[in-house]
């Protein structure tokens, strides 16, 4: 494992771009981000293997496909600091001809996108593509995916999650984001989805648990025993619990920011806990 701190210190940063971008131009999606930074953290600076000299073929190497598009504040953070492009042009987002905009997009050339992601629900069948497509290619390496547990209500997953069991494709890692919370309220209020271990179980999937998807250990040992399940006939689930506004005590347990911006006031008090350690943008 890299040094732990720096990893540490890394989410931090990364929480601290997440509520200065959304704030800045009064727009974004906080919420989701925070609960994923110690995700994304992982993902990039521990476990995939990914070139930042970035083409969209992607050959050996890697790749990763955010679904759930409206969590770009933090996929846009982790990708600058992991030098896809220059921290500095985080300052643009959300801003007319920005290559950052609310919801990842592929014309602006942005390096580290390789879809649109602004519907829900597409991500898995895009990611299936490609991870059929190293298979013929004879490319050893893995596709990695995070859906929102709301985005599951979306019913083109379940056709995915169904095609990938029956075609075998075990050379994917799919991980849901489980914050219980969506636009509207908690998922258990607006939709139900009642056991996923058991339904991803029923399709043919290997599934396995990160019971605290906030914290950083957890979720590296977590990815790194899913890496350790592909190659064996069955595609991988990482069922991962978090909290949404992790990291900024009055943003956590509540669907209230799932898209919505902190005011300065409420700016200077979600920094405060989240200290400034690579240098802000």
């Amino acid at each position: 494992m890299s040094d732990f701190k720096k990893l540490e210190d890394f989410a931090t940063q990364v929480r601290r771009d997440i509520l200065r971008q959304v704030h800045k131009v009064n727009s974004g999606h906080p919420g989701g981000s925070l609960g994923c930074t110690e995700f994304f953290t992982a993902l990039y600076q521990e476990i995939m293997e990914h070139n930042t000299d970035f083409d969209m073929d992607g050959k050996d190497e890697d790749l990763f496909f955010l679904s759930n598009g409206h969590i770009s504040p933090v996929f846009y953070s982790v990708l600058a600091r992991s030098g896809y492009f220059p921290v500095k042009e985080l300052d643009t987002f959300r801003l007319i001809d920005s290559r950052l905009q609310g919801h990842p997009t592929t014309h602006e050339g942005l390096p580290g996108i390789r879809i649109a992601s602004g519907s829900l629900g597409q991500g898995m069948s895009v990611a299936l593509g490609a991870a059929q497509a190293k298979k013929l290619n004879g490319d050893k390496h893995l596709v990695y995916t995070l859906h929102g547990d709301g985005e599951l209500q979306e019913g083109q997953n379940w056709e995915a999650i169904m095609y990938a069991a029956g075609n075998k494709v075990d050379n994917i890692i799919s991980t849901v984001d489980l914050n219980g919370q969506q636009i509207d309220g908690s998922t258990e209020t607006v939709l139900p989805m009642g056991n996923l271990k058991a339904k991803f179980e029923a399709f043919g999937w290997d599934v396995m648990e990160i019971e605290n998807g906030n914290d950083l250990k957890q979720v590296i040992e977590g990815l790194k025993e899913a890496k350790t399940r592909t190659g064996k006939g069955k595609p991988v689930c990482i069922l991962m619990t978090t909290v949404m506004g992790h990291g900024v005590d009055f943003m956590m347990h509540t669907h209230a920011w799932h898209g919505k911006a902190p005011n300065d006031e409420q700016l200077e008090k979600a920094l405060s806990q989240n200290p400034e350690t690579m240098g802000d943008y």
